[in-house]
C-alpha cells in the first residue's frame, strides 16, 4: 500500500510531545504562545492566534469581521467544503465563482462580476499550494469596500513576488491536518496584522472570554476552538524544518514531472507559475477532456486495486448534497470541467523514487485500461 498522504515525524518532535506530558500546563501555555509567535514571525505578520483547526480558523474570520445573515462572500467550488461551510456558520451566502484553468485558482475577472451590493469579503484559497493572483484580487476588494481573507491551508510557505501567502488580506488561515506540509495532528493558525481583530479571535477561540476577564466571565458568544499545548510542541518542532520540508516536497513533484511529461493523455500541474514559489501540497494530475467523469473514477478505482492511495481533488462544493439549493444557480462549466477528471496522486516527504515510479507506471496501465487498449 502507497498512502496519499502520511506524515512525516522525527524522534526529536515525539520527544517534544512527551515533554509536555511531563508538565502540568497542557492547554493556553507556553508552547501554544512560542508556536504562535514563530508562525508569525514565518509568515511576515504581527499577530498568530492558534485554534483548532483551519476549519475553526475560518469561521472565526468571519465571525471576528462582523460577517452576518444575509451578507455576500465570494469563495471557489473548486475547494474543500470547509470554506463555504464557515460561510454559512453565520448565515452568511457564499457565492461561488469559476476558476483559472492554469492555476486552479479564482479568475479574478470572475470575482468582480459577482459583486453586489451585498457582498462583504472575498475569501481566497491558494488552491494546492499556488498563491492566487492577489495584486488583482486586493485592487478589486479596494474598489469595492470588501474585506479578504486568505484560506491558506493548503499553502504555508508559498510566496507570491517574494511575500509569504497570508500576509495579503485582512486576516488568513493555516491548517496543519496530517496530510499538510507540516502538521500537528490537528490545528490551525489564524494571521493577522490587526491587532484588534487578534484580541477578539483570541476571545472567540476560547469561550468568549478575554484575556482580562475571569474564567467564568464571557463578554460574547464564543467557541471551544483552543489547540492544546501538546499539538502545539508538535508544530513549533516542524515549523523549524519547513524550509527543508518544501524542499523535499518540490523534489517530489519534479521527480512525478519527468515521468509523466511524455503522457499526453495527462494534464500536470505547473512547476514554474510566475511571480510564485509553489508551496506543494497534493500533486493532481489532470485526464484530457476526452476522459468521461466515468473513467476518470474507473481510474481511480484501478489505481486503488492495486494498494495505491489516490482521490479526486476536488468534488465541487456547489454539487454536493448539502449545497442543492445552489446546483442550478452556480455557472462554473470551466471548475466542472476539471474537477471531473482530477486524480491526486500519493504525495508526501518520504515518498521514495520506486514508489513514485511504481504509481507512474500503474496510471499509465490504468489509463490504458479504461480507454480499451
Amino acid at each position: 500500500m502507497i498512502p496519499l498522504s502520511a506524515p512525516d515525524i522525527l524522534e526529536s518532535e515525539i520527544e517534544a510531545v512527551v515533554e509536555v506530558l511531563r508538565c502540568t500546563r497542557l492547554s493556553l501555555g507556553s508552547r501554544m504562545e512560542e508556536f504562535e509567535h514563530a508562525l508569525a514571525t514565518y509568515v511576515g505578520v504581527a499577530h498568530a492566534i492558534a485554534v483548532s483547526s483551519g476549519t475553526g480558523g475560518l469561521h472565526l474570520c468571519i465571525r471576528a469581521l462582523g460577517i452576518g445573515e444575509g451578507e455576500e462572500v465570494i469563495v471557489p467550488s473548486f475547494t474543500f467544503i470547509a470554506a463555504a461551510n464557515v460561510v454559512r456558520y453565520e448565515r452568511a451566502i457564499p457565492v461561488f465563482v469559476d476558476i483559472d484553468p492554469a492555476t486552479l485558482n479564482m479568475d479574478p475577472e470572475k470575482i468582480e462580476a459577482a459583486v453586489t451590493p451585498r457582498t462583504k469579503a472575498i475569501l481566497v484559497v491558494h488552491t494546492f499550494g499556488c498563491p492566487a493572483e492577489m495584486p488583482a484580487i486586493l485592487d478589486i476588494a479596494r474598489r469595492y469596500h470588501l474585506m479578504v481573507i486568505e484560506d491558506a491551508c493548503e499553502a504555508i510557505g508559498a510566496e507570491y513576488r517574494g511575500r509569504k501567502v497570508g500576509s495579503f488580506g485582512d486576516a488568513a488561515c493555516f491548517a496543519f491536518y496530517p496530510n499538510k506540509q507540516i502538521t500537528t495532528g490537528e490545528g490551525g493558525m489564524i494571521v493577522t496584522r490587526d491587532p484588534h481583530l487578534a484580541r477578539r479571535m483570541r476571545a472567540l477561540r476560547n469561550q468568549g472570554r478575554y484575556e482580562s476577564d475571569d474564567w467564568f466571565q464571557h463578554e460574547e458568544l464564543g467557541y471551544n476552538y483552543r489547540i492544546s499545548e501538546i499539538n502545539c510542541a508538535l508544530g513549533i518542532e516542524q515549523l523549524k524544518r519547513i524550509d527543508s520540508i518544501l524542499h523535499r516536497r518540490e523534489a517530489v513533484a519534479r521527480a512525478y514531472t519527468n515521468l509523466l511529461s511524455a503522457n499526453a493523455e495527462l494534464i500536470l500541474p505547473q512547476m514554474e507559475v510566475p511571480h510564485r514559489r509553489m508551496s506543494w501540497f497534493v500533486y493532481v494530475v489532470r485526464l484530457c477532456e476526452r476522459f468521461t467523469q466515468a473513467q476518470r473514477d474507473a481510474v481511480l478505482q484501478e489505481l486503488t486495486a492495486q494498494g495505491i492511495g489516490c482521490g479526486r481533488y476536488f468534488a465541487p462544493i456547489h454539487l454536493q448534497p448539502s449545497y442543492a439549493a445552489w446546483r442550478d444557480s452556480a455557472r462554473l462549466p470551466i471548475t466542472e470541467l476539471h474537477a471531473a477528471r482530477t486524480v491526486a496522486l500519493p504525495f508526501f516527504n518520504r515518498l521514495e523514487k520506486y514508489e513514485i515510479e511504481h504509481v507512474c507506471l500503474a496510471l499509465s496501465m490504468a489509463l490504458k485500461k479504461v480507454r480499451g487498449v
